[in-house]
């Protein structure tokens, strides 16, 4: 019964592992979109916002007034006067007000679209740099191993009278730089998989991918700017803000035209009663005066906003775009490099064989272990690029 306990367990060790193996980029990205709380509150304050972009598109209430005059002298009479009325701006108004809400709440869809972008970016980024330092685990993991032995050969040589104690001095500095290495990785990784866990809304992610998953190819500049373009909820935001100022001026006018008052009227004085239709207007003298011409000057603001965000940002893109190009140049003369190379089998035989010495063989393994360490942070930042190239899909 107790060994069943213990296979069950390890069963269920060997599941979890795997199944962290075999997440993606994509999985965990799809759990902090559900998750994140600042996604979520986000949507939620731009619903609050579109009700009240909603409220105020009907005429004002109705007012109703009661007057008791008491007449003096007694035989005077009392009178009695009743007043209903409803306030109604220019008809136009409430068609551009119906507008303005329309294009307001578009925006607002838009800025809750910008803000998830924002916060799955990150979260990519933060998986992006937990590959690497998976990757750079392996590496140091190797590298502790190889001198681990190295070491351990350099001792039994000294022993036999064989050795030397410089390179017994050096290779324990060597390793004990290693085991620094390896145990910042450790606390790089462990950082960063508590950041994926906060994205998440605090529910625990842990992120142990190792390999790299990006579009098969990545179109030209100008095609790739081109639907940049055409999905960026920036510059969409922009857009509508522009629709928002068009319509904002439009109402304006609309408020600057005259208003109508229009009700019933009751009155009764010494046993007559009078009644028949309210009606008055408002002329548009100073309460909306300087307001057009605001409106104007907003309009011309948005629309200058917006000609700058499209300039600067197709250099943004385009800055970005070239360093991929870059990254990629370089990515692709390591891989080259290094899918054929293995120095680390050829450094230990060599010392094997006594082709060269400890300090020749600690030389060469510095400069080999160095260059995979700058391999994989190309790597890092070839995929960073990427993720921003395609942040708009997001």
């Amino acid at each position: 019964m107790r060994h069943k306990i213990i296979i069950t367990k390890f069963l269920s060790l060997v599941i979890c592992t795997s199944v962290n193996a075999q997440s993606t980029i994509d999985n965990v990205l799809a759990e902090i979109n559900k998750n994140n709380k600042t996604i979520l509150a986000t949507a939620q304050y731009y619903q609050a916002q579109n009700l009240e972009f909603k409220t105020g598109l009907n005429p004002s209430n109705p007012t109703a007034e009661y007057d008791f005059l008491k007449g003096s002298p007694a035989n005077a009479g009392n009178q009695h006067d009743f007043t209903i009325t409803q306030q109604l701006d220019f008809p136009s108004a409430y068609i551009k007000r119906s507008q303005l809400a329309k294009t307001q709440i578009a925006r607002s869809e838009y800025e809750i679209i910008a803000n998830r972008q924002d916060i799955l970016l990150e979260a990519k980024k933060v998986c992006i740099a937990l590959i690497y330092h998976n990757k750079l685990q392996e590496q140091l993991i190797t590298q502790k191993h190889n001198f681990e032995k190295l070491l351990s050969s350099v001792q039994t040589k000294l022993e036999k009278g064989d050795g030397n104690i410089l390179e017994m001095n050096k290779a324990k500095l060597q390793l004990i730089q290693i085991k620094k290495k390896f145990q910042e990785n450790v606390s790089a990784i462990n950082e960063l998989n508590i950041k994926l866990s906060e994205l998440n809304g605090g529910i625990e992610i842990v992120f142990t991918d190792t390999v790299y998953f990006s579009p098969t190819s990545i179109p030209d500049f100008a095609q790739l700017e081109k639907d940049y373009e055409k999905l960026d909820p920036l510059l969409k935001m922009l857009q509508q803000q522009k629709l928002i100022s068009q319509k904002q001026l439009e109402l304006s006018k609309s408020l600057s035209l005259p208003k109508m008052e229009l009700g019933y009227h009751y009155q009764g004085i010494l046993g007559q009663t009078y009644s028949g239709f309210h009606t008055g207007i408002s002329v548009p003298l100073w309460e909306n005066k300087n307001s057009v011409k605001q409106k104007k000057s907003q309009l011309l603001y948005s629309e200058s906003q917006l000609i700058a965000h499209t300039n600067e940002h197709y250099f943004h893109i385009k800055h970005i775009y070239e360093r991929y190009t870059n990254l990629k140049t370089t990515l692709l003369e390591y891989q080259s490099i290094f899918t054929t190379l293995n120095n680390t089998a050829l450094l230990n035989k060599a010392l094997a064989l006594g082709e060269i010495t400890t300090m020749q063989y600690l030389v060469e393994m510095n400069f080999y272990t160095e260059a995979q360490t700058d391999f994989i942070q190309t790597e890092k930042e070839y995929h960073d690029t990427i993720a921003e190239l395609y942040k708009y899909l997001l």
